[in-house]
């Protein structure tokens, strides 16, 4: 028989120790997440079933999953009609008029549906014009799409932001589909959903437009400023009436090569950091840039939010104060941080190219809409970096 002193022993070599408890913890916040995301779809589900008409049977509540004689299934307004289930009384009968029919299953278990009522060939008349016409004005609407798609995906074709700004959106509760708050960005929702984005529909962009603007000093990259700013949509208002958003923002006093579309997929492309696409900037500073400095943002500095390294670096020029640098990171304001880190302040920053694109027969203040052959480059640059990620 084991002593006091040997059960306390066991007692504490067996607990838990603070890793595995907290493991625990979070596949039970994991699980639970789950769980309400499961019944907040079903509820949905459910919600849709009603208004289409479908019988619902709720979920049993007997010890084998079965019904009992207080389960029953949503039915024609006023009336209620029982579950024909093994577990249902024999002498349970349906005591509905007989003008609402009798209940039929789906293809599926627990799914039965209200049988038509007698059809008369006017009926089916009126019902195929009806059909006919939804076709005809649904075909007129510039081929709107009719699958699935996710949530941020939607947001993003419908001009408002990037797929990534849209995910923050939605995990922020800021976007309700048919009136139901959805945390996912990846619920699948279809074109005819209502979906709101902060109270205001959003409705999906069915023309792509892609405009190169050669930015200009002191107007900011965002659709609207609560300062009253000038912003880079104030200068292509009148070039489109879609809903337009800048791609690869530029700060205030950055010039240059700016994309704005209204093409989310694009947009999440040109802006992740898996396809590389090279920005090249031309930078002045303060004073000339020593060698050493050079050599150095060639090989890298590492600043607050971690190490930066440009692909290429070099002089433009005899003047040692004007540098040209090629870099693919996307950070808030890279450029000149890197050079503000070595003690140099920048007067003026340019980007002049942009996934391959330059400001070339664009003044400053102007824009362009790019040609097909320049959009068709643009979906295929760097494709073969995410392969090979993949790979």
């Amino acid at each position: 028989m084991k002593n006091k002193r040997s059960d306390n022993f066991d007692k504490f070599a067996n607990k838990k120790k603070g890793s595995a408890v907290k493991e625990e913890y979070r596949q039970e916040k994991k699980k639970a997440k789950a769980d309400s995301r499961a019944a907040g779809e079903a509820a949905r589900q459910r919600k849709k079933d009603i208004a289409k008409g479908i019988i619902v049977a709720p979920v049993g509540n007997n010890k084998k999953g079965g019904y009992d004689k207080k389960d029953y299934v949503t039915g024609p307004p006023k009336y209620s009609i029982p579950l024909r289930s093994k577990s249902a009384p024999k002498n349970m009968v349906d005591d509905r008029p007989a003008k609402y029919g009798e209940i039929k299953r789906g293809a599926g278990v627990g799914s039965p549906r209200l049988a038509a009522s007698k059809r008369t060939p006017a009926s089916m008349d009126k019902a195929d014009a009806k059909r006919t016409a939804s076709i005809g004005k649904v075909n007129a609407s510039e081929d709107i799409p009719h699958e699935q798609m996710p949530l941020n995906k939607f947001i993003a074709h419908a001009g408002t932001c990037g797929r990534r700004e849209a995910a923050e959106l939605v995990k922020n509760c800021h976007v309700t589909v048919n009136g139901d708050t959805v945390l996912e960005p990846g619920y699948k929702v279809q074109y005819k959903d209502v979906i709101r984005l902060k109270g205001k529909v959003l409705k999906l962009q069915v023309t792509p437009v892609y405009i190169l603007l050669n930015k200009p000093k002191d107007y900011i990259c965002t659709a609207n400023d609560p300062e009253g700013r000038k912003t880079v949509l104030d200068i292509i208002k009148n070039a489109t009436t879609q809903r337009m958003f800048p791609v690869g923002r530029l700060d205030r006093n950055t010039t240059g090569v700016l994309i704005l579309t209204n093409d989310g997929d694009l947009a999440q492309k040109l802006t992740h950091p898996s396809y590389e696409i090279k920005k090249i900037y031309e930078v002045t500073l303060d004073k000339p840039v020593t060698k050493a400095d050079m050599e150095a943002i060639a090989a890298g500095v590492t600043l607050e939010d971690g190490f930066i390294a440009a692909d290429a670096v070099s002089y433009v020029g005899k003047e040692r104060d004007v540098i040209g640098i090629e870099i693919h990171s996307g950070r808030n304001r890279i450029v000149r941080r890197i050079f503000e880190h070595l003690g140099y302040d920048v007067r003026h920053l340019d980007r002049v190219m942009f996934a391959n694109l330059t400001k070339k027969n664009v003044d400053r203040g102007k824009w362009r809409f790019l040609s097909e052959k320049e959009v068709r480059l643009l979906k295929f640059l760097n494709k073969s970096f995410t392969r090979n990620a993949l790979k």
